[in-house]
C-alpha cells in the first residue's frame, strides 16, 4: 500500500521528537513535513532541534526544512505535539481548513464534539467527529497519567462497575518536557505538585469512560481523588490505585480479567497495538519503571500488587510509559484506528 503522508506540528519539542522517532519505520504513515514556531521555521530540522531521543536522528528527517504551523502544509493528516499555550487556535485553524488533527495537547479535550480517545477503551467515541462543524476534524489523546490509569480500569469498570477511585502518582521527569525540572530541584528529592495534573486525572477518565449519546458524551459517575508527584525517574509513570466497586470481585477474578483484556486495536492488529494492553505481574516488587516501562514496545501498561484494601475494596499499582503510550505512541494508535475504520476517507472526501 502507498503510505499516507503526515506532518508533525511542534516537531522540535520532546513530544514532536517522539512522533518523529515512532514514524521512522511506520508501515502506514510517511513523515512528509515537520512544522514548528517561527523561530525554527526556515531552518533544517537538525539545526532547529536539540535531539534528545535515544535513537539517532534519521538523516532524511534531519535535512527536512522546518515549516510554519500554518495551513499551507501538503499533508492532510497532522499530529500535534504543540505546547498548550499555542495549540488551541492553531489546531482549530487546521480543522477549519480541512485537515485531520490528532492532538496530544489538552486544549480541545473537553470540547463537546471532540473525542478524547484511548483506542482500547472508547473507540466508539470517534463518531463525535461526524458532528464537528469544520471541514476537517480534531481528535485528542488524553493526559499521560490518565491513560495508564484508565487502561487498567476499563475491564474492571465493564464487568464490576466502579464507584470511587483514589490515585497517587509517581511521575517521571520526562512528563514535564525538555529541559523540564531543574536537576537541583529533582535530584535527591520528590516534588508533591505538578501543575494542572490532578485536575486532569480527576476529570478526563469521566469523559473517556462515559457513554456516547448521539452527539455528546455523558460522563461516567465515578468519584476520583488524585495526588500527583514528580520523582527522579526518566520515563515511566507509576500510580498507586484504590477502588471502590459496585459489584464484589475477588483478587483472582480481577487478575484474570486484566491478563485476558483485549480490545478493538488488538482485533484489528493495528501496527502500534500491543498484543497485551495490560501485563499483570505476580511478583511482590513489580512493576518497576526501569524494568517494565518498555513492555509492548512502550504501549502496554503493567499492573501488579492487586489485593484487598481495608478502606476501599481493592488496590493495585499501574505503570505506563508516559512518552510512548502516554503521548506520541497513543496518538499514533488513534490515527491507525481512524484509518482502519474509514474516518480518513469520510473526513477528507
Amino acid at each position: 500500500m502507498n503510505k499516507i503522508k503526515v506532518a508533525v506540528l511542534g516537531a522540535t519539542g520532546s513530544v514532536g521528537q517522539k512522533f518523529i522517532e515512532l514514524l521512522s519505520d511506520h508501515p502506514w504513515f510517511e513523515l512528509h513535513e515537520v512544522a514548528a514556531s517561527g523561530r525554527s521555521a526556515g531552518k533544517l530540522y537538525k539545526d532547529a532541534t536539540n535531539w534528545i531521543m535515544q535513537s539517532r536522528l534519521n538523516d532524511k528527517y534531519g535535512n527536512m526544512l522546518v515549516k510554519n504551523c500554518d495551513t499551507k502544509l501538503e499533508s492532510k493528516i497532522v499530529f500535534s505535539g504543540l505546547d498548550a499555550g499555542v495549540a488551541g487556535q492553531i489546531e482549530s485553524g487546521f480543522a477549519e481548513a480541512g485537515y485531520i488533527v490528532i492532538s496530544n495537547a489538552r486544549n480541545h479535550r473537553f470540547d463537546p464534539d471532540v473525542p478524547l480517545i484511548i483506542p482500547e477503551v472508547n473507540p466508539d467515541h470517534l463518531k463525535l467527529v461526524e458532528t464537528q462543524k469544520t471541514k476537517g476534524c480534531i481528535v485528542t489523546n488524553p493526559n499521560c497519567s490518565t491513560i495508564g490509569l484508565v487502561l487498567a480500569l476499563k475491564p474492571i469498570q465493564d464487568l464490576f462497575g466502579i464507584e470511587s477511585i483514589n490515585v497517587v502518582t509517581l511521575q517521571a521527569i520526562s512528563g514535564g518536557g525538555y529541559p523540564g525540572v531543574p536537576s537541583m530541584d529533582i535530584l535527591d528529592n520528590a516534588i508533591p505538585f505538578i501543575s494542572g495534573e490532578e485536575e486532569k486525572m480527576e476529570s478526563e477518565p469521566l469523559k473517556i469512560l462515559g457513554s456516547l449519546n448521539g452527539k455528546t458524551v455523558s460522563n461516567a459517575e465515578i468519584k476520583i481523588s488524585a495526588q500527583c508527584n514528580r520523582i527522579a525517574v526518566n520515563d515511566g509513570h507509576m500510580e498507586c490505585v484504590q477502588l471502590k466497586m459496585k459489584k464484589n470481585a475477588d483478587a483472582y477474578e480481577l487478575k484474570k480479567i486484566l491478563r485476558e483484556f483485549k480490545s478493538l486495536p488488538q482485533e484489528l492488529k493495528l501496527p502500534s497495538a500491543p498484543e497485551y494492553p495490560i501485563m499483570y505481574f505476580d511478583e511482590d516488587n513489580y512493576p518497576q519503571p526501569k524494568i517494565h516501562r518498555n513492555e509492548g514496545k512502550g504501549m502496554s501498561v503493567s499492573v501488579g500488587r492487586l489485593r484487598e484494601d481495608s478502606l476501599f475494596d481493592i488496590k493495585f499499582v499501574v505503570l505506563s510509559h508516559n512518552t510512548i503510550r502516554g503521548a506520541a505512541g497513543g496518538t499514533l494508535l488513534i490515527a491507525e484506528l481512524m484509518k482502519e475504520q474509514g474516518y480518513f476517507e469520510k473526513v477528507l472526501a
